[in-house]
């Protein structure tokens, strides 16, 4: 990335992963950063708090170095590096006033799910229908909880891209004294990883809920390790370590933590909830459940032996009863 400056970084969202990075960005005290929220009623709320009224508030932003935008054109011209971080479900609606090429930008995704409908990762989105080039693509990959980040917890972030140098670039300006950053080329298998490590997360959110204890939950996440290192070497063929923190390690604190929506989720349906009246309930996104039904029309394609992946999609879409789904899904785990 050819800029004499250090590249003008734009936080795309308004939501707790956002509002999370935008804190990671400005721990360097002498960064200025963009920050596109679509709602300009959220942007004078923030103005007037010094704080993001609807996710983690108790955060402080220092807003003399901050420059809001409601208008994604504006904000696309003004900065180089873009880094979304909206619900995947959302991410077409906020895209579909865009008018300015993205081409010449680097694009990064810190969105744990699958664009609906294309089926598409986030990167192979924004390569497809924005043509932006490879080498410009990066992956924000965990185990990060934005909770954590807003007490500033140690946190280690994964940044993946085919082009190793701009995944440094991004890497040094996310890097500070409760961020640890590391870099590596696997994009399609981080995205993927993500997207899977939600749906897990539900499984084990729906057998908390159905009381199942410890040792039950310890062999579900040893078998979700598993399928998933199948579904990402079937569909994206790559060396990789799948013991690494940016996938082991992601797919436990979103399957074990209180911070976890996906795990929340689950356990709702667990006890009972109706998919409709858990999501009501919670007031937040569950990726997992989205994700879940992408995976499973994906895996059409590859037929890779998921019985987790395919329980949890009888559960929220099949309304097969949890209790019986997940007392066959024990005679299939080892």
């Amino acid at each position: 990335m050819d800029v004499k400056e250090e590249p003008r970084i734009a936080v795309m969202g308004g939501g707790s992963w956002a509002t999370a990075i935008a804190k990671i960005c400005m721990a360097n005290r002498e960064r200025r950063i963009n920050w596109y929220m679509r709602r300009q009623d959220q942007i004078d709320d923030f103005k007037e708090m010094g704080h993001n009224p609807a996710y983690l508030s108790m955060v402080p932003f220092d807003l003399d170095r901050i420059d809001f935008f409601c208008n994604i054109n504006d904000v696309v011209k003004k900065s180089d590096i873009l880094i979304f971080a909206t619900p995947s479900p959302f991410l077409k609606q906020h895209l579909k006033k865009l008018r300015a090429s993205l081409k010449s930008k680097i694009v990064v995704s810190a969105i744990k799910g699958i664009v609906p409908d294309e089926n598409l990762t986030v990167s192979e989105y924004f390569h497809q229908i924005y043509n932006v080039p490879q080498d410009n693509l990066l992956v924000i990959s965990g185990p990060s909880h934005a909770e954590e980040v807003a007490m500033d917890r140690l946190s280690y972030l994964t940044i993946g891209g085919v082009s190793r140098d701009n995944a440094k670039i991004v890497a040094n300006m996310l890097q500070n004294n409760y961020v640890r950053t590391s870099t590596v080329d696997d994009i399609i298998g981080l995205e993927y990883a993500s997207v899977l490590k939600n749906v897990y997360a539900i499984a084990a959110g729906v057998c908390h809920g159905l009381k199942y204890g410890d040792n039950f939950q310890a062999v579900l996440i040893s078998n979700a390790i598993q399928e998933m290192h199948r579904f990402l070497n079937i569909v994206n063929e790559k060396q990789r370590n799948i013991s690494e923190s940016a996938y082991l390690g992601d797919l436990l604190v979103t399957s074990y933590s209180k911070f976890s929506r996906n795990r929340t989720f689950g356990t709702m349906i667990g006890k009972g909830y109706s998919v409709k009246t858990a999501q009501l309930e919670m007031e937040m996104i569950a990726e997992g459940y989205y994700g879940t039904k992408c995976i499973h029309e994906i895996n059409k394609n590859f037929h890779v032996n998921m019985p987790i992946m395919d329980s949890v999609y009888n559960i929220l879409y099949g309304k097969i009863s949890p209790a019986i789904e997940i007392k066959v899904l024990t005679s299939l785990l080892r």
